[in-house]
């Protein structure tokens, strides 16, 4: 694997990938999407190919704070009927990453975090239902759900980068607030779980990127608590644009680079 240890950070890249750890312990307890910022960092520090190893454990970490925190709010019907499409989204992106190089990988994710840039756009401009959300029931809710479940799994094998395909998905299936962190909490445990022994077998995470997920698993922790304090008095208007911009720069970084 390209990879980098934890003794060769600068001590400006090793602060970098902590404030991306606080931000993704922030974005499973408040704002689901803003990982892509975490994505971002952690593509431009490390190499590309390796940084989607040594940020799963991190994800992990967050996703486990997020289940302890709304565990009471998940809706298993919609989990059911996403995890088969998942899988096989997950199946393809890890083809994909047998053969993809590392500029091949930066580049996938650039276009990733502009692609999901654009579907965040899209998402606050539609309106938002505000129905139950039992779209899987339907034969549309169904194709609905596969579509995004595919699609969502490839991202995320690929780039760490579902959280924004789930969130569109999950809104416009009428999801409240509460519902949606504890569906997607749930969500992404048992998904970035099960991509532990693909990422072991393509050799992205290693003892190396496990020493630099030892430094940073700590700073989850305050971003999460901070995220829980957050979520009913962030600003969620202004929140999202800046992730956004900030996920457009980091894209446009990547594919720059």
């Amino acid at each position: 694997m390209n990879t980098m240890t934890l003794w060769h950070l600068t001590g400006w890249e090793f602060a970098a990938l902590a404030f991306a750890a606080l931000l993704v312990g922030f974005s499973k307890t408040a704002v689901s999407g803003a990982n892509t910022v975490s994505l971002a960092i952690f593509a431009a520090v490390l190499p590309a190919r390796a940084s989607t190893g040594v940020l799963l454990p991190i994800l992990i970490a967050g996703d486990v704070l997020a289940v302890l925190t709304y565990r009471r709010h998940a809706h298993w019907p919609t989990l059911w009927k996403l995890f088969p499409a998942v899988a096989a989204g997950v199946v393809a992106g890890t083809v994909f990453l047998m053969w993809a190089d590392d500029a091949m990988v930066r580049t996938s994710i650039g276009a990733i975090l502009l692609l999901m840039a654009a579907v965040t756009v899209w998402r606050r401009r539609t309106a938002e239902r505000e129905d139950e959300p039992d779209a899987v029931t339907t034969k549309a809710g169904r194709v609905k759900a596969r579509s995004y479940g595919v699609l969502g799994g490839f991202t995320t094998m690929v780039a760490n980068a579902g959280g924004p395909v789930m969130s569109l998905y999950l809104l416009s299936a009428g999801f409240r607030k509460l519902g949606f962190l504890g569906t997607s909490a749930f969500f992404f445990l048992i998904v970035n779980t099960s991509k532990v022994p693909f990422s072991v077998g393509l050799g992205l995470i290693d003892g190396h990127s496990l020493l630099i997920d030892a430094a940073l698993v700590a700073f989850v922790v305050p971003g999460a608590l901070l995220g829980k304090w957050a979520v009913n008095r962030i600003n969620q208007r202004l929140f999202e644009q800046l992730v956004i911009a900030a996920t457009i720069i980091g894209g446009l970084q990547l594919l720059l680079r």
